[in-house]
């Protein structure tokens, strides 16, 4: 269960100085003066007064001198660690929490310099809401009811990430990294997001404090079980109603109207774009009180200003800077025997159904292409074939899904092999803020209708010269980081993450707003 507090950290004393009157001062010039006439009446007594004189300047000079030397007492300075450690703490302008508990109505905290995080956080801070647990944690305790047809604990598990992959990767990813893999649902990115923005280094207890608002809502997990079988639209918007019933009650959504508010939904857009009570999904996004938050999602609408693309879950998080430097440098010098591969499986109520097509072509060019079968449920939540099949292939074929995206690209480009895309939809309308501004530095479009018109996948990829895939794959290395979710809650030492960089796209997009007058 995720840790929850909604205690701001007691604030750190104020102390200010007194105001003095002016006739509490002594004019500099009379005490001088004063000083001048005591010495002159000693000189003039006895001799006894100069000892008396002489041991008084001593103690003056010594005092002088001591008042510029800095002391250190052992226990005195304590090392503030890096970021908070505990799950609950907080980062403030001024202070950050210590450890808490669930609920708290207290935190201990500890005074820091104000400039220590304040570069660290200059785009502002973000207050994590405190919503009724029937709209996260508690979904999460009754895993075994969120599918119609089998339990979804295990891949629950584990914060999120499902459970270890280490045996199943063994052979295949270097040793010391097998325990940075795991069985990962693609739709849970949700529980990701809520786990890290907890300890999030910019995050705030005190709303005041905020520049953003973070709805720890979990909507895919709420949806996913009401979209099969005969479940009736109220049912599919219950969760979603009650949360925005909950939101709009705040004070701070009730100042915005939602501006400076985000949300992680991890399922593709059009699962929560309902128009008719017989249509597919539930209406949320379309429910009064979500127009104006920001939507974290796996697919965007291309046209919804709203809607941010975030990357698919995959199987690899890295636990830190270490982890990623080293998969870099294995996928960059792995070698590389086959030219393409397509993994994925046919979908036999699509008419002319693409992904078809592109197994039968490479299975006619099986000298140079190789097949992952992922008919029926064989690939869920990855296999080791898949990833053995894009770390052996230097280039992936990635048609559009179930929807214009899928995870399988990301599966690809964190292997090291580079993207074929057939439409534009599938990652250059989706993922801006993750991936290259030019696609053709690390991707190949070929269009659908080429294809299906008799253009050869393989004559267009051998096409390309050792130079040229070489940098296209440089390409997909180097931004691997952005494409993964670290295992640690607290993120990687230096590198930003997936999760790092969608928290500071949002930040960044909510100062230009807030420039704009609230206008897009």
């Amino acid at each position: 269960m995720l840790p929850l507090t909604n205690s701001p950290p007691p604030e750190s004393t104020k102390i200010k100085k007194p105001k003095i009157a002016p006739a509490d001062f002594i004019p500099r010039k009379n005490s001088f003066s004063s000083l001048t006439s005591l010495l002159s009446h000693a000189y003039l007594s006895q001799p006894r007064s100069w000892i008396f004189v002489f041991v008084l300047f001593i103690q003056i000079l010594l005092l002088l001198t001591l008042r510029s030397v800095p002391f250190h007492f052992h226990g005195f300075h304590r090392r503030l660690p890096s970021s908070p450690s505990p799950a609950a703490a907080v980062s403030e302008p001024v202070v950050i929490a210590s450890a808490v508990s669930a609920r708290s109505d207290s935190a201990a905290a500890v005074a820091v310099d104000e400039e220590t995080y304040s570069h660290r956080c200059e785009q502002g801070y973000v207050y994590v809401y405190d919503l009724p647990s029937s709209l996260n944690t508690e979904l999460i305790e009754n895993c075994e009811k969120l599918n119609p047809w089998s339990s979804r604990c295990d891949s629950l598990a584990n914060d999120g990430f499902g459970q270890q992959a280490a045996a199943g990767v063994s052979g295949i990813v270097p040793e010391d990294l097998a325990p940075a893999w795991f069985w990962t649902d693609q739709f849970v990115s949700e529980i990701v997001f809520h786990n890290r923005m907890m300890k999030h280094r910019c995050r705030t207890a005190e709303p005041g404090n905020a520049t953003a608002f973070y709805i720890p809502f979990y909507a895919g997990l709420a949806v996913g079980r009401f979209l099969w079988q005969n479940f009736s639209p109220k049912d599919r918007d219950r969760h979603c109603e009650a949360m925005l019933s909950w939101v709009k009650s705040q004070p701070q959504f009730q100042r915005s109207n939602g501006w400076d508010h985000f949300i992680t939904m991890g399922r593709i857009t059009w699962d929560f774009r309902r128009s008719a009570d017989q249509d597919w999904g539930s209406s949320c996004i379309y429910l009064p009180g979500m127009r104006n938050i920001t939507r974290l999602l796996i697919e965007r609408n291309p046209w919804d200003y709203f809607d941010v693309g975030v990357p698919y879950p995959t199987g690899f998080h890295p636990r830190s800077d270490a982890d990623v430097l080293r998969w870099q440098k294995f996928v960059r010098e792995r070698n590389r025997p086959t030219l393409f591969s397509f993994a994925g499986a046919t979908r036999h109520s699509f008419k002319n159904d693409f992904r078809g097509v592109l197994l039968r072509h490479c299975l006619n060019e099986s000298d140079a292409c190789r097949v992952v079968d992922c008919g029926g449920s064989r690939c869920a939540n990855g296999t080791s074939a898949i990833l053995e099949t894009f770390l052996d292939s230097d280039f992936c074929l990635q048609p559009r899904g179930d929807s214009f995206t899928r995870r399988s690209i990301f599966d690809c480009m964190i292997a090291g092999a580079i993207p074929v895309v057939f439409w534009r939809r599938t990652a250059y309308y989706q993922y801006e803020w993750f991936l290259p501004d030019d696609p053709k530095s690390y991707s190949v479009f070929i269009h659908r209708d080429e294809v299906k018109n008799g253009t050869s996948i393989r004559k267009v990829l051998d096409g390309y010269s050792r130079d040229e895939v070489r940098r296209m794959r440089e390409k997909v290395i180097e931004y691997i980081p952005k494409l993964v979710y670290a295992r640690n809650s607290d993120g990687l030492e230096t590198i930003k993450d997936a999760f790092d960089v969608a928290v500071d796209g949002v930040l960044r997009r909510f100062e230009e707003q807030r420039e704009r007058g609230y206008k897009w």
